[in-house]
């Protein structure tokens, strides 16, 4: 499978380590990147090759991903449009819908809408994934290949659903960051330094994680677990409750999705 990326950025970079580490030759992924910089990093770092510009050559290969910001995303396809033949494209820009990209490419069909998390940054993420119809099954292989190179991924059925995906698992990881500094702020406040505040805190958070992947039971009966009557976990998860902050973390998300319709709409709006 030869794949070119369309932009060499963070997540562009941590896709194209995945896959070398998984045994892709460097050979078979080529990148355009139009920062001088960033085409030197990719070619010393990987071994691919790199253009400024969206070459003939830079277009022969199997897959396409677009990795460019989604603000950007319709500048940088202009030079693509009319010219792609069976290649599958797949999009990791957050919003953008297939019906925008379809357009902005001249028509063309095999699309893969993808939504990887930063985590993958380290190998760790999780990606929900849609295809359009006209995609074969050998192309959602195709496709999941390359994600599952940073990490798990996911199938949803309907477009809509990706919207829900970045709500959840896209902006997730500012929410788990969000929660560590409140960790790490109380217990600052209960006398530890700022180093010990951060080791507890995260390997608190850590372990939980780990305990909770590996266990396989649902969360509620490792966390009733944790909780004696009249204890000390009882007293804080009381405290949570009386702030409603189960509820309040159901609204974040819940406006995260809108907010991501929202911009879909606006991204694609001629």
């Amino acid at each position: 499978m030869r794949i070119t990326f369309l932009g060499g950025g963070n997540m562009a970079t941590a896709l194209i380590g995945g896959l070398i580490g998984k045994g892709f030759e460097g050979s078979w992924i080529k990148v355009i990147e139009v920062v001088p910089e960033n085409r030197e990093r990719l070619a010393v770092e990987f071994s691919v090759t790199c253009f400024a510009a969206t070459e003939d050559a830079a277009l022969d290969c199997d897959v396409i991903v677009l990795a460019v910001k989604p603000q950007q995303m319709r500048e940088a396809l202009e030079p693509l449009a009319g010219r792609l033949k069976s290649q599958l494209v797949v999009s990791i820009a957050a919003g953008l819908r297939l019906s925008d990209i379809k357009r902005w490419l001249g028509g063309h069909k095999r699309l893969v809408r993808a939504m990887p998390n930063t985590p993958a940054l380290i190998g760790a993420g999780v990606t929900g994934l849609y295809a359009a119809p006209s995609v074969t099954k050998a192309e959602r292989q195709a496709a999941e290949k390359i994600l599952s190179a940073v990490g798990s991924t996911i199938w949803v059925e309907d477009e809509g659903m990706m919207d829900a995906v970045t709500a959840v698992s896209g902006s997730g990881p500012a929410y788990v960051f969000y929660f560590i500094a409140a960790l790490e702020q109380a217990a600052v406040q209960l006398g530890f330094t700022v180093d010990q505040a951060r080791k507890l805190s995260l390997e608190t958070f850590v372990g939980a994680a780990k305990l909770a992947a590996q266990s396989g039971e649902d969360v509620a009966v490792l966390r009733d677990r944790v909780t004696s009557k009249g204890g000390t976990t009882e007293a804080a998860l009381l405290a949570m409750d009386g702030a409603d902050m189960e509820a309040a973390i159901v609204r974040a998300v819940r406006a995260a999705d809108e907010r991501g319709r929202e911009l879909g709409a606006q991204l694609g709006r001629d």
